[in-house]
Order: structure tokens, then sequence, then C-alpha cells
């Protein structure tokens, strides 16, 4: 059986009640914010490299222009600097995984396996068994899945 089938927060011994199968929803919702922001996280870091690497190619202009003072200061001051004391990005991005994005997962995951059996997405399960317009076919399960 999948973990997205129909009627997984249907009767039975291991289905959780309703306001379990709402704090779940809410866990997981909080989850999926932290991936969004993890990926915005991914984002600073590259943008960052990407600035870096491109302030080469201003030093070499810099200095083709005349102008080696001013590369110089670009070069030193600027070119591979730590973004935070003693940090690049990918420190700040392999932290917040560390610290704080793997035991967020972590206890997600845990907490649907004891509370809901492992079936992940019971809330949104509920809403789309609740929202659909019986007998539309955009509306239908996929085949197999519970009705």
């Amino acid at each position: 059986m999948s973990t997205h089938d129909d009627d997984r927060d249907g009767p039975g011994p291991a289905a959780p009640d309703a306001i379990t199968v709402e704090a779940l929803g809410s866990l997981s919702k909080a989850l999926e914010t932290v991936e969004r922001a993890r990926g915005h996280l991914y984002g600073f870091h590259q943008l960052t490299g990407t600035a870096d690497f491109e302030l080469d190619r201003a030093v070499g202009l810099l200095r083709k222009a005349g102008h080696h003072a001013w590369a110089n200061r670009v070069e030193t001051e600027i070119l591979g600097r730590d973004v935070m004391p003693g940090h690049w990005t990918y420190e700040i991005v392999d932290a917040y995984n560390a610290t704080y994005y793997e035991p967020f997962r972590e206890l997600e995951r845990a907490a649907v396996s004891a509370l809901a059996d492992g079936h992940e997405h019971r809330f949104e399960a509920r809403l789309q068994r609740e929202r659909r317009t019986p007998g539309h076919p955009d509306h239908a399960p996929a085949e197999g899945a519970g009705t």
C-alpha cells in the first residue's frame, strides 16, 4: 500500500484521531517551510560563490584598464572573503543542515512513524477526499488507490 493511498486515515486500529492528523499535518507543513528556507540558503550559497568567481573577471579587467590599485583592493579585501567571521557559505549550509534541518527531518519522520504508522500526508489525504466532487473524472482517485 502506498503512503499516499486515499483511505489511510479510515477506520482501523492504526488510524490516528483527527487532532493527531492535524498536528502531524502542521509538523509536516513546518518541515516543508524549512525545506524552502534551506533552498534559499543554497541559493545564497550559490549566488555568493558566483559573485566571488565574477570578481576574478573584475580584477582582470581593472588591471587591463590600468587600475592596479583597485584590482589589488578587490583581490585582497573581497575575493575569497568570509561571509561571516571564520565562515564561507558552505560552512553555513553545513551547520544549518547538521544543527537544524537533519534533526527536524528526523523528528518529523519519527513522529509520523510512531503516530501514523509511517503514513505521510494523512491531513492532505483527508482534505482530498472531502474536496473531491463525486463522479467528476478529474476528482477521481488513481486506479488502485483508495476510494
